[in-house]
């Protein structure tokens, strides 16, 4: 009978699912890019993915030695690393992802009380930061001595691109936003593994898609909404950054209000705004509109709002 008093802290939602389970699951899910990325622009791609990771789960556990708190098994930091590396361009000098990691650790998420307390995505914030801090660093999408445009910098600029080249991945970009195919095989085993569910990067896809065909200038033509589709990032932050657990609503209609006002305004800074992209923007405003969206959205216990019957 004891068992049944047992008084403990929220949430009360009780699941096999670990913290460390669900982000190998993510580790697992972004190999493909990861090695996509490593393939196409080489070593120096793998180097800095290595060197992001060891910032990251390296500040975390100093600042865990310090506080006398143990964090770095949850690979929650390994998560954090990964992400900040496959959003950096190859050719960024080796302290941008370590100045990155720490940034997102210690200033982002630790500060702010450790994992479930962060308000934004700490691996996003830190790129961000980086991109406010040392624009012509994280705007220099050069490789194997070549330099030259994004494809999205380059349709903006009414140029033709190569979309299948897009789709496929060898164009120019980040480490890990360049191929379509391998984000999308990395996000089917997630929403197999029942890690994430269609509710964010759905409404964000489905939404941002409508908004580009509506202001694009360019109508329902399926080649330039696939590119759109394809560049940018939009894949990378639709299925594993945007449905990160702590920093979207936890309310299904929460979810969808977050997904449609990303969508929004992706489409608004790609098309109105002086850039190309603004994925990474759009996220982090959805990030500090969460609260807000949760509110709207939380359902009414029952009995409470309805009508008063006067006797």
């Amino acid at each position: 009978m004891s068992d049944l008093r047992k008084i403990s802290s929220n949430p009360h939602i009780r699941s096999r699912s670990t913290i460390s389970g669900i982000m190998a699951a993510v580790v697992i899910a972004l190999m493909p890019a990861t090695g996509f990325g490593i393939w196409h622009f080489g070593p120096r791609a793998l180097m800095l993915i290595a060197i992001s990771i060891a910032s990251t789960v390296g500040t975390e556990f100093l600042y865990g030695l310090l506080m006398k708190k143990t964090t770095v098994g949850d690979l929650s930091a390994v998560v954090t690393g990964l992400l900040l590396a496959l959003n950096l361009p190859v050719s960024v000098p080796w302290w941008i992802p370590v100045l990155g990691g720490v940034f997102a650790i210690l200033v982002v998420k630790m500060l702010f009380g450790g994992l479930g307390q962060n308000f934004m995505n700490p691996a996003l914030a830190a790129r961000c930061f980086l991109l406010i801090s040392f624009p012509a660093l994280m705007t220099d999408f050069s490789y194997d001595g070549i330099s030259g445009a994004t494809p999205l910098a380059a349709l903006k600029a009414g140029e033709s691109v190569n979309v299948m080249d897009m789709i496929l991945g060898h164009t120019a970009g980040t480490i890990g936003e360049t191929s379509m195919v391998a984000l999308a095989v990395g996000a089917c085993f997630l929403l197999l593994c029942g890690v994430i569910d269609l509710k964010i990067p759905g409404s964000y896809i489905v939404t941002f898609l409508l908004f580009e065909a509506i202001f694009g200038g360019h109508g329902f033509d399926p080649a330039y909404l696939a590119a759109q589709l394809s560049g940018g990032g939009l894949m990378l932050g639709a299925f594993f950054m945007a449905t990160d657990y702590v920093t979207r609503p936890i309310t299904s209609g929460g979810q969808y209000l977050f997904g449609i006002f990303l969508g929004l305004m992706t489409g608004i800074f790609r098309i109105f705004g002086p850039g190309a992209e603004g994925v990474s923007y759009a996220i982090i405003l959805g990030n500090l509109l969460v609260p807000l969206m949760e509110k709207v959205t939380w359902p009414k216990a029952f009995g409470k709002g309805g009508k008063r019957h006067e006797k």
